[in-house]
C-alpha cells in the first residue's frame, strides 16, 4: 500500500509546490524591474547559506544548531524521499542514507519544538506553533516508511492500518515542507529565502562585503514614482526579500523605537509588505503589533496605497517616522532583509509627492535649500568657532594631505568643543591640513533619511563640485553620518573619497607615534559605539585602541559593538519628533548607569546631543577627541616628526 501511496503523495505536493512557485514568483514580479544576476546568484546561494547567512544565524548557537540539523536534514530527506519512495530507487544504501537524514532533521525538530514550549515573547505565533508538529511528523514517518528499504524491517510489514497512519503522516509532513513552501505557511521563508539570497539587491553584503549605503533615486526619470507610495513600487527582489522573513522577531527585540514604545515593529513592518502585496488586512498577524496599534484595522493592495494621510490603510505615517534609521534591525536579521532600505523609499514618497514631513522636518529642509545647514544659521557664520585657530584654507593651499570636513556641528556650541579639541591634535601632530572654511555645506545625511532624495543630491552635486576644485588624500571628519554619506553614498554621484573618522585617525597617528600623550585620570569609562560608524562601517576597534592608549580601560556596556542600542539622534527622528512611552536616549543612559561609568566617551556630535539631554544625574559626557586633547603635553619636535604626507592611513 505504501509503494503505491507514497509516490502519489510525494509527487502531488511536488506539484502543486511547482505552482506555488510560478504563483508567488510573479506576484513578486509585479514589482519595480531590478537587474539581478540570474544563474550567477543561483549559483552562489549554497555558499551565501552556509556561509553568509549562517555567520549572522551563529549568533545565536542554540539556533544555528537546530536550523542546521532541521534544515540541512529536511534538504537531504526530501531528496532522498524523493528518489526512494518517488522513483523508486530502493536500495540499502540510499535507505540507510534516508534514516540518517530524517533521524537528524528529528532531532533538530524536537529543539524546534522545546523553542516552542515558551516561545519568547518576539516570536510569532499563531501557524508558527504547528510548524515543530509538522516537522516531526514528516521526519518520523518517512523514517518508519524506509525502514523496510534499509533492510531493518521486513518488506510489507505491519497491517493496513499502520500503513494507512503513515500515509497520513506523510501527507501532514508533505502538505507543510513542499506545498506550503510556495502556497504560504510556516515554511514559505524556506523557499523565498533561498531566491532572496540568490537575488539580493545588495549582493555586495555577501562574501565578506558591506553595503549600507542608499540607493540614489533617479531624479531624471519622470516615469519612476518618487519614492514608494503601494507594494507594487518596491522593486520585485525587496518583495521577495519580504516575503523571506521568517518572523523570528530579532529585528524587534533590537529596534530601539519599539523598545521606546513608539509606533514601530520593524518585523510588523515587512510582514505589512506582504500583506499590501497578496491584499488583506493585519488581523490574522500573530506576532506583536505597532505599539498602541491594534490589530485588525489596517489593511491594504498591490495596487493601493501603503500610507493614507486622510484614513487608515497599510501602515501609519507616524510608523515610518519613528524609525532612527540606526541599523539594528538589519544587522540582526537571519533572512539579510533591508528593513531601512524600506523605510526611507516609503519616507521618499511622502517627503518628495506628498509634502507631508511631521514635526519640524519642512522647516529642517527648507533650511537647508536656503542655508545649507539644518539650523538655518547665515553661511557665513561656519567658521566663527575658530577665529582664533588661524585655521589653513583650501581656497588658498589649493592641496593638503589631510581635509578636515567639519560638518554642521559648526553651528552647534557644544560640538564647537570637540572640534576645537581634534583642531588641537591635528597641529601637534603637525599635520597637513585645510577646511573648505565657508565653501562647506551640509553632506545632506539629515535630507537623504528624511525623504528628500532632491535637497539630498543637490547638496550633494555641490559639495562635490567644490571638493573636485582640490587636492587631497583623506577627508577626516568627527561626525560619522558626514562620514557615512561622504564615503559610501557620494560615490554614485560621481564622488569618490578615501574618508576617515577622527577615531581612525587618531589611531593611525598614535600608532605611528605621532602624539605625545600623558595618562587620562578620567575614571571609569565606558564608550558608546555610535551606528553610523559602527554597525553602518564596521569600525568599532579604532575608538577604544584610543582610549586604550591613552590609559583608558573601557568598562563595556551589556548592549556594545554591533548590538549597540542607538542614542536617538539618527534618521531625522529628534526633527520629527514620535512620542512614545520614553525617550530612546533615557534607555541609553540607563545601559551606560548600569557600567557604573563615571564618563561616557562617544564619537558622534549627534550622540553626544542626545546623551546631553538626559536629565541630571548622569555621567559626563565626553568625545574621544576631547580626552585625547586634555592628556597632550607638547607637541612632537620637528626630529621625530616626519611630514604628515608620509603617513600610512589604515
Amino acid at each position: 500500500m505504501l509503494n503505491t501511496i507514497l509516490p502519489i503523495l510525494l509527487f502531488a505536493a511536488l506539484a502543486l509546490a511547482v505552482i506555488g512557485a510560478v504563483k508567488r514568483f510573479l506576484m513578486w514580479r509585479r514589482g519595480r524591474p531590478s537587474k539581478v544576476n540570474w544563474i550567477g546568484g543561483l549559483m552562489s546561494m549554497p555558499r551565501r547559506y552556509l556561509v553568509d547567512l549562517h555567520h549572522v544565524v551563529e549568533r545565536d548557537r542554540y539556533m544555528s544548531r537546530t536550523h542546521a540539523a532541521t534544515a540541512g536534514g529536511f534538504v537531504l530527506s526530501a531528496l532522498l524521499a524523493i528518489a526512494v519512495h518517488g522513483f523508486g530507487l530502493q536500495s540499502r544504501i540510499l535507505g540507510w542514507a534516508l534514516l540518517a537524514a530524517t533521524a537528524l532533521m528529528f532531532v533538530g525538530a524536537i529543539f524546534v519544538a522545546r523553542r516552542r514550549r515558551n516561545p519568547p515573547a518576539r516570536l510569532s505565533k499563531g501557524p508558527w506553533m504547528r510548524l515543530p508538529k509538522s516537522l516531526l511528523m514528516f521526519s518520523a514517518s518517512f523514517f518508519i516508511a524506509t525502514l523496510p528499504v534499509a533492510g531493518v524491517l521486513p518488506a510489507g510489514f505491519g497491517s493496513w492500518l499502520l500503513a494507512a497512519i503513515l500515509a497520513v503522516g506523510v501527507a501532514w509532513g508533505v502538505s507543510e515542507l513542499f506545498f506550503g513552501m510556495t502556497w504560504g505557511g510556516p515554511m514559505k521563508h524556506a523557499f523565498a529565502g533561498a531566491l532572496h539570497l540568490a537575488w539580493h539587491r545588495r549582493s555586495e553584503r555577501f562574501g565578506g562585503g558591506r553595503s549600507t549605503g542608499l540607493k540614489a533615486l533617479d531624479l531624471e526619470n519622470r516615469k519612476a514614482p518618487l519614492g514608494v507610495e503601494k507594494p507594487t513600487d518596491f522593486t520585485w527582489n525587496q518583495l521577495l526579500g519580504f516575503d523571506a522573513c521568517v518572523q523570528c522577531g530579532k529585528c524587534e527585540a533590537m529596534c530601539p523605537a519599539f523598545a521606546a514604545g513608539q509606533p514601530l515593529n520593524p518585523k510588523k513592518l515587512i510582514q505589512d509588505m506582504v500583506i499590501g502585496l497578496a491584499g488583506g488586512n493585519d488581523a490574522q498577524f500573530a506576532g506583536s503589533p505597532y505599539p498602541g496599534k491594534p490589530l485588525g484595522e489596517h489593511s491594504g493592495g498591490p495596487h493601493q496605497p501603503i500610507v493614507s494621510l486622510q484614513g487608515k490603510a497599510l501602515v501609519d505615517a507616524e510608523t515610518l517616522w519613528s524609525c532612527t534609521t540606526c541599523r539594528a534591525c538589519v544587522e540582526e536579521c537571519p533572512m539579510m532583509i533591508e528593513h531601512v532600505d524600506a523605510i526611507v523609499d516609503m519616507r521618499r514618497h511622502l517627503t518628495l509627492e506628498k509634502g507631508a514631513t511631521p514635526g519640524k522636518g519642512a522647516e529642517v529642509l527648507e533650511n537647508l535649500i536656503a542655508t545649507d545647514n539644518p539650523g538655518g544659521f547665515a553661511p557665513g557664520g561656519r567658521m566663527n568657532w575658530a577665529a582664533d585657530l588661524n585655521l589653513p584654507l583650501m581656497s588658498e593651499l589649493r592641496q593638503a594631505e589631510v581635509l578636515f570636513w567639519v560638518g554642521d556641528g559648526a553651528f552647534d556650541m557644544r560640538n564647537q568643543r570637540t572640534l576645537r579639541a581634534f583642531v588641537k591634535i591635528l597641529k601637534a601632530a603637525n599635520v597637513d591640513f585645510a577646511v573648505l572654511g565657508l565653501e562647506e555645506r551640509d553632506s545632506g545625511d539629515t535630507a537623504r533619511r528624511l525623504g528628500d532624495e532632491a535637497t539630498f543630491q543637490s547638496l550633494a552635486r555641490r559639495n562635490i563640485a567644490t571638493l573636485g576644485q582640490y587636492r587631497f588624500k583623506t577627508i577626516v571628519t568627527c561626525d560619522p553620518h558626514s562620514f557615512h554619506v561622504l564615503k559610501n553614498e557620494y560615490g554614485e554621484l560621481g564622488g569618490r573619497y578615501e574618508v576617515l573618522h577622527h577615531s581612525s585617525f587618531l589611531d593611525t597617528l598614535l600608532k605611528a607615534d605621532r602624539l605625545n600623550l600623558g595618562e587620562h585620570k578620567a575614571g571609569s569609562v565606558t564608550y558608546h559605539d555610535p551606528c553610523y560608524l559602527g554597525r553602518y562601517n564596521g569600525e568599532y576597534e579604532a575608538p577604544r585602541a584610543v582610549l586604550k592608549a591613552i590609559g583608558i580601560e573601557v568598562k563595556e556596556m551589556q548592549r556594545s559593538g554591533f548590538r549597540s542600542r542607538c542614542c536617538g539622534g539618527g534618521g531625522g527622528a529628534p526633527i520629527v519628533d514620535i512620542p512614545g512611552k520614553q525617550r530612546i536616549p533615557d534607555m541609553r543612559m540607563a545601559d551606560i548607569k548600569e557600567t557604573g561609568a563615571d564618563v561616557v566617551a562617544v564619537g558622534c556630535p549627534q550622540c553626544t546631543a542626545m546623551l546631553e539631554g538626559v536629565v541630571a544625574p548622569r555621567p559626563e559626557i565626553k568625545d574621544i577627541a576631547e580626552l585625547v586633547a586634555e592628556v597632550l603635553i607638547d607637541a612632537p619636535s620637528a626630529a621625530r616628526t616626519p611630514a604628515v604626507r608620509t603617513l600610512e592611513i589604515a
